[in-house]
């Protein structure tokens, strides 16, 4: 016990002090196995769930370190029912194990009889499994693998998966290092991500998760499907892997709406993998078009539900999921850590960024006031009407006006998310306007002028928050978004992360009308980058006109 910046509490929650000197410590260290719930001013509430404990044990921390983490930092004696219950939600991971016999059989082993009886007599587990060949194994059905380990997390009993991996078919794939190498932290990522077989990687926009994956690729040298967002996505990290590796335009295909190619390398969306015909899905053959060594998901947090489905049937590949925030707004956690693998390796936002890899960023929310007719029409509307009228709020028009003024002469991008707004936005800033109805090629055209320069003002819609790679925006205007999505504010900062060849801080604002739902919305979205150790600076639209 210390005059720490911690209070834990018997139903695991832990409060955290944010004026405290040591705040900022035990922010990290507690990050590693506990999730941020909420985050206003002065104390900031944590939560230490299953599936927290269960990633930390299989990045390789074990609970002795977690409670050590807790009893250095609390003010007070840790409630016994929490250290008890740490133990034995960590001691639950790898009780079950699911491996090959020698015959080559998928079996479910313990060694604890009384679990694994328990588990097999499951309503939904037992028709997964064939047999009984010996007291401490079950035959597993060959196609079951991925729901069996569904099913086990469920219970609260996740499998250790040591069944191995088809090698694919072997093709050459070389770091080219010319100039360049991986850091430390990407070759660690490799390597935690290779001996533990399957799971996923998460590191800050800006941080280099694509050239982990090609860190990947060429340790595997094996056949490889790339799952990305979109197809300006995809064209980036063709253009990525043709700079930073070995492989050359042939041998990497493209396999999107536009293209359909298979190649050793071949890059695909997700839109296309969930694409149906007659209610079929029209494109799975992809998944058995080659045979594939190694399967890469980009933004696994954006994992479309079809293809968790898919995915428990690629059990045999491994799997490397990479991403920013382990975050899901659907609250599909437990199937990214069941069917992609647990997480192998985190580096925290502010670490990478004191090693300069990554931009600094100020935050800040700028409250701008309904006009009393407005306030009268929100008052008087549904609720499903409520967040658009605040997000929407045309006072909001005018400070962004007044910012991109302030920061003249920087690369700026103004985010939205109606259509609408994004039209009026970009008629009164003079600006050019990227939505989901620009085609791809004027998309990419549009990217580029950002990058050289020629634009410096681009207005934008939710295509933007994913994957692409905007590495001279020093400013980032948030005028609404997707409700409280967290993942959403994480990947709308992470336009700006990238290091600044001007040396310049990123400033990040957000729009927000007071007294709404857009206020309470944004209240939500900040808690992932309070996480990672993000403040905001809390800004009248009033004082900007006078700043």
């Amino acid at each position: 016990m210390s005059d720490g910046p911690l209070i834990v509490q018997s139903d695991r929650t832990v409060l955290l002090e944010v004026a405290h000197p040591l705040a900022e410590d035990a922010r990290h260290d507690l990050s590693v196995f506990a999730e941020l719930e909420r985050a206003p001013e002065h104390i900031h509430t944590y939560r230490i769930t299953r599936l927290g404990l269960w990633n930390a044990r299989a990045a390789g921390h074990d609970a002795d370190q977690m409670i050590e983490t807790l009893e250095r930092y609390s003010k007070f004696s840790i409630p016994a029912s929490v250290t008890i219950d740490m133990r034995e939600t960590v001691n639950r991971y790898g009780r079950l194990v699911i491996e090959r016999s020698e015959e080559g059989e998928l079996v479910l082993r313990s060694t604890d009889l009384p679990i694994l009886t328990e588990v097999a007599g499951a309503k939904r587990i037992a028709p997964l499994l064939i047999g009984h060949p010996t007291p401490d194994t079950f035959l597993v059905e060959p196609w079951a693998r991925g729901a069996l380990k569904q099913e086990l997390v469920k219970l609260g009993w996740p499998a250790e998966d040591l069944a191995g991996y088809t090698a694919g078919t072997p093709h050459q794939i070389d770091l080219v290092e010319d100039g360049w190498h991986l850091r430390d932290y990407q070759q660690q990522a490799v390597d935690n991500f290779f001996s533990g077989g399957s799971g996923v990687v998460v590191l800050p926009c800006g941080a280099g998760k694509t050239l982990v994956g090609a860190g990947a690729m060429a340790t595997a040298s094996t056949n490889t499907l790339i799952l990305v967002t979109n197809t300006v996505s995809a064209r980036q990290w063709r253009d990525e892997l043709l700079k930073r590796t070995s492989l050359t335009a042939e041998e990497i295909g493209e396999y999107s709406g536009q293209v359909k190619e298979v190649k050793p390398v071949t890059i695909a969306t997700y839109q296309i993998l969930t694409a149906k015909r007659k209610g079929e899905y029209a494109h799975l053959a992809l998944l058995d078009a080659m045979d594939w060594g190694l399967v890469v998901y980009d933004e696994v947090h954006l994992l479309p539900a079809p293809v968790f489905k898919l995915t428990a049937e690629l059990q045999a590949r491994r799997r490397l999921g990479l991403t920013a925030t382990l975050i899901r707004e659907d609250g599909r956690e437990g199937d990214v850590f069941s069917l992609i693998g647990p997480k192998r390796f985190d580096a925290p936002w502010k670490e990478i960024e004191a090693q300069g890899f990554i931009s600094p960023a100020a935050c800040f929310e700028v409250r701008v006031d309904l006009p009393q007719a407005d306030r009268l029409t929100y008052a008087a509307s549904a609720d499903d009407e409520r967040y658009r009228l605040a997000a929407t709020a045309p006072a909001k028009l005018d400070v962004v006006r007044q910012l991109v003024e302030r920061h003249r002469g920087e690369q700026i991008l103004v985010i939205g998310q109606y259509l609408d707004q994004i039209e009026e936005l970009a008629e009164t800033l003079g600006a050019p306007q990227l939505t989901g109805a620009t085609p791809v090629d004027e998309r990419e055209r549009l990217y580029q002028a950002f990058r050289d320069g020629t634009e410096q003002v681009l207005v934008v819609s939710k295509v933007a928050n994913f994957s692409v790679d905007l590495p001279e925006a020093t400013v980032a205007i948030q005028v609404s978004g997707s409700f409280g999505s967290r993942q959403e504010e994480a990947q709308r900062l992470g336009r700006l992360l990238r290091p600044k060849s001007t040396g310049l801080t990123a400033s990040f604002y957000t729009l927000v009308s007071r007294d709404t739902v857009d206020q309470e919305f944004a209240q939500n979205r900040q808690r992932f980058l309070a996480e990672q150790g993000y403040s905001y600076t809390i800004l009248d639209a009033h004082a900007l006109q006078t700043a």
